[in-house]
């Protein structure tokens, strides 16, 4: 006889007699999201509430100082900063506790260091202005609106005129005469100033709808002289681009390197006491020591090159709509590994908090393989792409290189990086630097492949393909900004290390298109080289676990790997705070 119990009530049934539903079964599998009391941090501490306060109202001033280049905008940073910085001089030090001093210490560098890249970012002003006349003006406008000065439309129509006709002449001179119409101006500056006036451009349009219509009198005055403007900028922006900056076409990559001065001071605020001709020998060096493993492994593969080799490996891809799998696949694995060998701590709700993308085409044109954090982006060719970009792409991102991506990208790297800073010591994402945040993910590369997380000798070569790229971005990043590597060479050195040609042009347009600080691209390997020597003195010695040095650095926040070491090592950080950690033995 057919049941006739309500659905309700055979659930209830069901339950009582252990039959298990699928849902039920899933549920039995969901990793724990509740954490363990003792992993819940408890901050009774001076220094991160003040820290908290400072990013809050560092926000509010970036939120209605929000157009660049500004002088309201710099002199509100500027008084924030300095304010801050008067503030930290007049607290007692006596009773703050190790974390507290690390934090003193380390807002200090942030607040100095935040200054410092306003004046640098003034002085990049002041080179371009040649090049824009009337700019200045232009951005002062659209300031007086931030601070509820509100415009005259009569005024408005002049000023704007004013400035059209300035912009119009520099650009017929510079269309006629080219650079000789500007003594001194060199390419990069053309890009650059594009780059401040198309910003500009993009203010002034919300600066015009927010008076158009709504004051008729205004629209009267202003809407012919701002249409002509806009024009003169649509005009005038190839002009620099182009002919000025020798970009018209958008394949070719221009850059504005910061120089050796800049370069140098960079260094300096990230405390890694090398020179950059010291780097780049480094990164030679470790080129020479990456090359003799891939020779070896090529060996073991049959191969007498490790280029034979790497080309094979390129063939493996994963079918059309596989990539995904082997993504969760290679996640899933990097977890159990980590978990089996006790090298961390690992939240089972950080395995599983994360989403999978897809990046497009037009996204891979400057990311030609995964990205992530919060979340995974993969890279794989798309049946709209050009035959010959799509092989590319299909060759970039197989599944021996994809082993090392994989890891980088989600657990141990960036993803749980993301998930830990957000728990622990969040203040401290203040402090973040891409020595910690891509020298981490990068020493993972280092540490798993020591492990033997690479089964095969393909696998291995997969990962040391990304070591050998990490070397060349040292190389290439670092000599792009002294000046003795032009775009196109840094191109030819990935071409060289293995890359295909467009990928290692989207790496390039990456590095170089102003989204990334400078030393950027140098800080995986070498950050991961800082960790890597601190684990050798910690764990290597004995004086403490894999566990326990890898969850405390995670649990201590971003900040220089130098003073990372300093807070393991329980020592009292003095300020100035002076690098002295010679992290790697440069070859005689």
């Amino acid at each position: 006889m057919p049941s006739i119990l309500p659905a309700s009530m055979l659930a209830l049934a069901m339950l009582a007699f252990g039959a298990a539903t699928p849902v039920m079964a899933q549920v039995a599998r969901a990793p724990t999201i509740v954490p363990d009391p003792s992993e819940i941090e408890i901050d009774g501490r001076t220094l991160p509430a003040w820290i908290r306060r400072y990013r809050a109202d560092l926000d509010s001033v970036l939120h209605v100082h929000d157009i660049a280049t500004g002088l309201r905008r710099e002199a509100a940073l500027r008084t924030l900063h300095q304010g801050w910085l008067e503030r930290l001089s007049k607290l007692d030090a006596t009773d703050l506790d190790l974390e507290d001093r690390i934090d003193r210490l380390l807002f200090e560098r942030a607040l100095r260091q935040a200054l410092a890249e306003l004046d640098f970012e003034a002085r990049r002003v002041v080179e371009t202005a040649p090049l824009l006349p009337g700019h200045a003006d232009l951005v002062d406008l659209l300031e007086r609106r931030r601070a509820l000065e509100f415009a005259d439309g009569r005024a408005s129509a002049e000023r704007l005129d004013r400035i059209r006709a300035l912009l119009s002449a520099r650009s017929d001179e510079i269309a006629k005469l080219g650079a000789a119409a500007v003594p001194g101006i060199r390419p990069a500056l053309g890009y650059r100033a594009a780059a401040q006036l198309e910003r500009s451009q993009t203010a002034l349009k919300a600066w015009y709808a927010f008076y158009a219509d709504y004051d008729p009198q205004f629209t009267w005055w202003v809407r012919t002289p701002y249409e002509a403007l806009l024009k003169t900028i649509d005009q005038y922006l190839p002009v620099l681009r182009g002919q000025l900056a020798g970009a018209d076409d958008p394949a070719v990559i221009v850059g504005d390197p910061i120089g050796r001065e800049a370069l140098v001071a960079s260094l300096q605020a990230e405390l890694i006491p090398y020179s950059p001709e010291e780097l780049i020998a480094l990164a030679e060096h470790q080129l020479e020591g990456i090359r003799a493993e891939m020779a070896a492994v090529a060996k073991a593969m049959g191969y007498d090159d490790w280029r034979q080799a790497l080309e094979y490996i390129k063939t493996r891809s994963p079918a059309p709509g596989e990539q995904p799998r082997l993504v969760r696949e290679l996640a899933d694995e990097a977890v159990a590994f980590l978990r089996d060998n006790a090298l961390m701590t690992i939240p089972d709700l950080a395995t599983r908090d994360w989403r999978m993308n897809m990046l497009d085409p037009k996204a891979q044109e400057q990311a030609p393989f995964f990205l992530g954090g919060v979340d995974v982006w993969v890279a794989y060719p798309t049946s709209t792409m050009p035959h010959e970009k799509r092989m590319m792409s299909l060759r970039g991102n197989n599944r021996h290189f994809s082993r090392a991506v994989v890891h980088h990208e989600l657990i141990p790297g960036h993803h749980l990086q993301h998930f830990m800073t957000q728990r622990y010591q969040s203040h401290r994402r203040l402090f973040s630097t891409p020595f910690w945040t891509e020298g981490w993910a990068l020493y993972w590369e280092l540490r798993l492949y020591d492990l033997g997380f690479a089964k095969t000798p393909e696998d291995r070569l997969g990962m040391l393909f990304w070591r050998a790229h990490r070397a060349a971005r040292i190389q290439f990043s670092l000599g792009f900004h002294l000046g003795t590597m032009t775009p196109a060479q840094a191109i030819d050195l990935l071409v060289g290390n293995g890359h295909e040609r467009e990928n290692a042009a989207a790496e390039v347009r990456r590095s170089f298109a102003g989204d990334y600080p400078p030393i950027y691209q140098a800080a995986y390997l070498l950050g991961g080289l800082q960790f890597l020597a601190l684990h050798e003195e910690l764990v290597g010695s004995g004086q403490m676990s894999e566990r326990e040095f890898h969850d405390r650095v995670l649990r201590g926040g971003p900040m220089p790997v130098e003073v990372v070491r300093t807070r393991l090592r329980g020592e009292t950080p003095t300020a100035p705070f002076r690098s002295t950690w010679r992290f790697y033995r440069l070859p005689e």
